[in-house]
């Protein structure tokens, strides 16, 4: 059995230790992502733009308001994330939840 931890808010990449996987459920899709160090995440979930794990920049998460938090993945906005193999900018429909499923976050 995986353990896996709710995550309210959200989250900063920079707090979860490489190899941590998140599961994100939005508005559409369920993706997989796991976390490789600094901006860099392995994600799967989109028919068309990662429906097989691809290596990403994960800018962060865009609200509803047109703010723009860098490096948060958070409930209730948009991740935005960059393919590296064409440069397409993606940006997913809301995130309703968040879990930790595999890794821990890390204590600095």
């Amino acid at each position: 059995m995986t353990k896996t931890t709710e995550l309210r808010e959200g989250l900063q990449l920079t707090d979860l230790e490489k190899g941590s996987v998140i599961d994100i459920e939005t508005k559409s899709r369920h993706y997989s992502v796991e976390y490789l160090g600094g901006d860099r995440v392995r994600i799967s979930g989109h028919p068309q733009w990662c429906p097989t794990p691809v290596v990403v920049r994960l800018e962060g998460s865009l609200g509803n308001s047109g703010d723009f938090e860098p490096g948060f993945v958070g409930t209730g906005m948009h991740i935005v994330f960059q393919r590296f193999d064409d440069g397409v900018p993606v940006t997913t429909t809301e995130v309703k939840d968040l879990h930790l499923a595999g890794g821990n976050l890390s204590r600095h």
